[in-house]
């Protein structure tokens, strides 16, 4: 891997809905990247970044790539993770057996089953607080009063987890996924770590109906799993359980609003929701950095891959890869884009993809259903949105109606 050929990773977006240019430096004339190639992190390591949407499949299904955080040759994205970056995470941290077994007992609470079981819950959670920005009026910020609330108080009912509490663990998510400092994200890691141990102290004493009180009941107190492992898991489903999908109805507003020919198609047309969703989910590719390690050397489009070496996969630029989507940079709400990889792909695709579709297909269509003349109430170009080291989003929506 020459520096000559080197990009940069990760980098911001100029636009919150398409991708860094540098990662397609066809758009400046440039010869494209290869689907698999070289890119260089913060700390200088050299690392292949997968801009392939064949290659990515292909790899995310290949068990020579592990997600394991703790080995210390896996690759650190951003320096504020640098504190953390050895700690355990559980379920997209894992590799299999301890994955698999993981998921195993995750699977039955984000069937198709139990999350259809859910919508009538996430319909009244949409429609409560669009009653309260309705009443309270214009001009609102949509991702303190709708976008981030909706999956947060969905979660929470979910897993058992008090709502109670999300202004402390939604400021603490905050600092686990942006810091800014190396210590902002250990001292959010502690400090959700210790929440965790004290609730589910407290739910051993005292059993509720959720998720987590399940995962007591059947798992911690037979054995099958302790009570670190416990906690690493109920802080992924929390954290990705709210962040992930606040940013999804935050940006796929923004970005609809922006495209107002799609966005009237899809007033038009209430059977196109699910088919819209996933052009969003395609189009957005929020999540846009997996990472992985080589264990064994790998051949994949045209190169070798050595074991011991980082893994980068971008999900913007696979979603838009001109083999996998024709015309891939237009938004186009009947595109059949099932096969994007915005949730992942193979063994570690997301587990509560059901769940996000669900609500972001009720939020969206009852948003736009309930307030017609919903707009920006500030300038596009001046709304600010997330850096490129993190989930992407808008840090802020100010919108009118």
């Amino acid at each position: 891997m020459a520096d000559t050929e080197t990009v940069s990773f990760p980098q911001d977006r100029t636009c919150p809905y398409h991708p860094p240019t540098e990662y397609r430096p066809q758009n400046d004339g440039q010869p494209p990247l290869s689907p698999v190639s070289p890119a260089r992190l913060f700390d200088g390591r050299r690392v292949w970044l997968v801009t392939g949407h064949a290659e990515a499949r292909a790899l995310l299904v290949d068990r020579r790539l592990s997600s394991a955080r703790e080995n210390p040759e896996f690759p650190v994205i951003a320096e504020r993770l640098a504190l953390s970056a050895r700690r355990r995470v559980g379920l997209i941290g894992t590799d299999d057996p301890e994955h698999n077994a993981q998921r195993r007992m995750l699977i039955p609470s984000f069937s198709v089953k139990r999350i259809a079981a859910l919508r009538p819950r996430i319909q009244q959670t949409v429609d409560r607080l669009l009653d309260t920005m309705i009443e309270q009026g214009p001009p609102t910020d949509l991702v303190s009063a709708f976008a981030l609330p909706v999956p947060s108080m969905v979660i929470c009912a979910l897993l058992g987890v008090p709502y109670a509490d999300h202004d402390f663990f939604e400021s603490q998510s905050r600092k686990l996924l942006r810091g800014p400092r190396a210590a902002d994200v250990e001292e959010a890691r502690n400090a959700l770590d210790e929440y965790f141990r004290v609730l589910i102290e407290r739910k051993r004493s005292d059993p509720g109906e959720g998720l987590l009180d399940e995962l007591i009941a059947q798992q911690l107190e037979s054995g099958a799993v302790d009570r670190d492992e416990l906690v690493q898991l109920s802080e992924i489903l929390l954290i990705a359980g709210h962040e992930t999908t606040a940013n999804m109805i935050s940006l796929g507003t923004f970005a609809l609003l922006q495209h107002p020919d799609q966005l009237d198609r899809l007033r038009g047309s209430e059977e196109l929701m699910p088919t819209a969703v996933e052009e969003l989910l395609r189009y957005l590719s929020i999540v846009d950095s997996l990472a992985r390690l080589a264990t064994e050397d790998i051949e994949v489009g045209g190169v070798t891959i050595r074991a011991g070496e980082g893994v980068v996969l971008s999900t913007s630029v696979i979603n838009r890869d001109e083999a996998a989507y024709p015309t891939p940079d237009e938004l186009d709400l009947g595109r059949r884009s099932r096969h994007h990889v915005a949730f992942g792909f193979g063994i570690h695709q997301c587990l509560g993809q059901n769940l996000a579709r669900a609500e972001m297909e009720i939020a969206l269509r009852t948003l736009f259903d309930r307030l017609p003349g919903l707009r920006l109430a500030a300038p596009a170009e001046e709304i600010p949105f997330k850096p490129g080291d993190t989930l992407q989003g808008m840090l802020e929506l100010p919108v009118a109606w």
